[in-house]
């Protein structure tokens, strides 16, 4: 069922849409003392950021690209185009990748390998080899996979990535993406595939007679925490997203470009930071759901058509994060297109639900036809005409 909140629901008539989302000003203030060049708090079910550091800034993702690939890989599972135990050829280049850098998996060239074992290979053991094995199995030559891809962070609206391998060591062409970009990738991977994203959280992984842990050590040390990638290339510096669910509330943080003498350094520090980014969010914040998808917040009035009222709702679930006690200071607006004429289209946009904190806006999202209505006939047309003369 629908929570209902407690604010008021005004109908205002304008002509213009926002769709969307708007950043209001949560005047929450992140830690100031943070030596990550760039992180994004994000807020899972809302997809509201709550805290930043130069989010939209291009840098190198590292290994933080083996996300895209997993997104991928798990895609092609789900659609029924891969199967979990399917067994995948070993070729000499996905060997070669994995003896170019320390993370592999060990596997080896003429040898088959199930899809399960290099999926974990790939997210628990960062195994290079092992994403050159699966985008090969999928699209044919890594090259091809790459142009999967960068056509799927397009269609997450990740405009400021750009993919030139599956792994994410150093490339000839540069590759980029950002914090915000990379969290928007894990948010949409842990929505999409909760049958899969319980691979980010095993906390070691043994092929070939080789065991290797989870260098996201969060996983260890705090409990709220079930997933995560690590990066990390001397040019990138160490990176680390992770998500963490508490009380219901899930947020997604990445934080990238951080510098360290060694390893051992680096990999505390990634740790450390995001930790302080999840305690301050949880502190400071509350995920409310507003409305559920599909539930009519209005009903607008429709001209020369079979009927003269058409429901208006959200395509999804409506979620926000704000500050925590400011609940009963949030209001909604819901405004409309203008004179909407039939046909009306099911699931077209024809007005925008505005939720405002304090006055400012907060999230912007689209109103749609909840059903669709047909051109009315000769007479009804030419009453209604009459109708929108007069008004």
């Amino acid at each position: 069922m629908m929570m209902m909140p407690r604010f008021l629901v005004s109908v205002l008539l304008l002509a213009l849409l926002w769709p969307g989302l708007a950043g209001a000003n949560l005047r929450v203030s992140p830690p100031s003392d943070l030596v990550a060049r760039n992180y994004v708090v994000l807020d899972a079910a809302s997809g509201m950021m709550l805290a930043e550091r130069e989010a939209g800034q291009r840098v190198e993702p590292a290994s933080l690209t083996k996300i895209m690939t997993a997104y991928i890989v798990f895609k092609e599972l789900q659609d029924g185009k891969l199967a979990l135990n399917e067994r995948v050829d070993v070729s000499e280049r996905a060997w070669r990748t994995g003896m170019r850098g320390a993370s592999r998996m060990f596997i080896e060239v003429g040898t088959q390998v199930t899809v399960e074992e290099l999926i974990r290979g790939m997210i628990v053991q960062s195994g290079n080899d092992a994403c050159v094995a699966l985008a090969e199995r999928i699209a044919g030559t890594e090259g091809a996979f790459v142009d999967m891809m960068n056509a799927q962070a397009r269609a997450l609206g990740m405009y400021d990535t750009r993919f030139q391998n599956s792994h994410g060591l150093p490339s000839d062409t540069p590759q980029y993406t950002t914090a915000y970009d990379i969290a928007v990738l894990m948010q949409a991977l842990i929505r999409n595939f909760p049958e899969y994203y319980p691979y980010y959280s095993e906390r070691s992984f043994s092929f070939n007679g080789i065991s290797q842990s989870n260098r996201n050590i969060l996983l260890w040390r705090d409990d709220s925490v079930d997933g995560g990638k690590t990066g990390w290339t001397s040019s990138a510096g160490y990176n680390l997203v992770s998500s963490a669910q508490r009380d219901g509330t899930r947020l997604v943080v990445s934080v990238m470009g951080i510098q360290a003498a060694d390893h051992e350094q680096g990999g505390r520090l990634r740790a450390n930071e995001s930790q302080a980014l999840f305690n301050w969010a949880f502190r400071q914040f509350e995920t409310h759901k507003l409305y559920d998808a599909g539930m009519a917040l209005t009903e607008a009035r429709v001209y020369k058509g079979e009927e003269d009222r058409v429901p208006l709702g959200l395509v999804r679930d409506l979620h926000v994060s704000i500050p925590r006690g400011s609940y009963d200071r949030l209001q909604a607006e819901v405004s409309l297109e203008g004179k909407l004429e039939a046909p009306i289209e099911h699931g077209r946009t024809y007005g925008e639900l505005r939720i405002m904190l304090d006055g400012e806006p907060l999230q912007v999202v689209p109103l749609v036809a909840l059903r669709g209505i047909e051109e009315g006939g000769l007479f009804r047309r030419l009453i209604d005409s009459a109708w929108m003369w007069i008004r």
